[in-house]
């Protein structure tokens, strides 16, 4: 659906935080700072849970582990498409919980300074995680998801550089159209994840008339028998995971290559190409984000590159 400003502002909003929160855990796991113009390998707190990300040095290997990562890709959307046609759920709620529970740990870690901090950050992380997945709760589930994504981010940024992170945009872009326009199955996707796993991998905003309001203020002075079963049909606005995940990543792989100013570039081009498309988008339509964003985030770094080399 095409969201009202309202919900597109506060879409903006989420996307944003993500972003920022993001920037500043890569940055707190990130052995490579940027001083002065220059790259400086620093001592930085290692990951929680045994997490470890291979060093990376060559440009071939930066291709290597490009590879390796569209190929996992590949993979995990072919299992995903195997779990949701044949509808097992179960497997999939357990898979999304070790994963929310890893991201959320990573980011969480980051924001308690004590010797203990992996065991307290883990043992925050556990029960949102478990509400998350099984017990559908709305304002958690939007909670979790400004963590999750820079959790997930901090550890694939350390074996991306401006190179492959570029490629890795346009390839993303390039399949986003292909499963919103072409083939439908990031449809179907998102349908499965809602309505039968009742998970959705990114944001998740209702949106009610001020008839549905009403009702909803009628219910609340009904007696609970009287209200049990009945339905409502609700709009929603949803902004899919992957498209707050993989502008994170490229903004991430920019900080660390030339530095804070260059990530806020590419945050500013993400939230222009996003909001561009929220604002033109038609009432119950589809549409793949991602070109949008990539498309925001490559002008931005142009502009970026132009002030840099004419004023800096």
């Amino acid at each position: 659906m095409k969201p009202t400003l309202k919900i597109t502002l506060i879409i903006l909003s989420m996307f944003i935080v993500t972003q920022l929160i993001g920037l500043y855990v890569v940055n707190f796991y990130s052995p490579i700072k940027v001083v002065d113009g220059k790259q400086v390998q620093v001592e930085a707190p290692s990951l929680p849970l045994g997490l470890e990300t291979p060093e990376v040095r060559t440009n071939w290997e930066f291709t290597q582990i490009l590879i390796s990562i569209i190929i996992s890709f590949v993979i995990a959307i072919l299992i995903i498409f195997f779990l949701t046609k044949f509808k097992v759920t179960l497997i999939m709620r357990i898979w999304f919980l070790i994963v929310v529970t890893m991201a959320l740990t990573v980011v969480f870690r980051t924001l308690i300074p004590l010797k203990y901090s992996t065991f307290i950050a883990l043992g925050i992380a556990v029960p949102l995680a478990i509400i998350k997945i099984f017990k559908r709760n709305f304002f958690v589930h939007n909670f979790t998801e400004l963590f999750i994504y820079p959790g997930i981010a901090a550890i694939f940024v350390p074996i991306l550089n401006i190179w492959t992170v570029f490629i890795f945009l346009v390839l993303i872009s390039i399949y986003d159209l292909w499963a919103v326009w072409k083939s439908g199955i990031m449809q179907k996707m998102a349908k499965f994840n809602i309505n039968e796993l009742k998970i959705f991998p990114g944001f998740f905003i209702p949106s009610f008339s001020k008839n549905q309001k009403m009702e909803i203020e009628k219910f609340k002075k009904m007696p609970k028998l009287k209200t049990k079963g009945k339905k409502m049909k609700v709009n929603i606005a949803i902004l899919g995971g992957g498209d707050i995940f993989f502008p994170l990543v490229a903004a991430g792989v920019l900080l660390k290559t030339f530095g804070f100013v260059s990530s806020l570039f590419v945050v500013a081009g993400a939230v222009i190409g996003l909001g561009y498309l929220l604002l033109i988008g038609e009432k119950k339509k589809f549409y793949p984000a991602m070109p949008f964003i990539t498309a925001g985030i490559f002008a931005m770094l142009l502009i970026f590159w132009l002030l840099k080399f004419f004023i800096f």
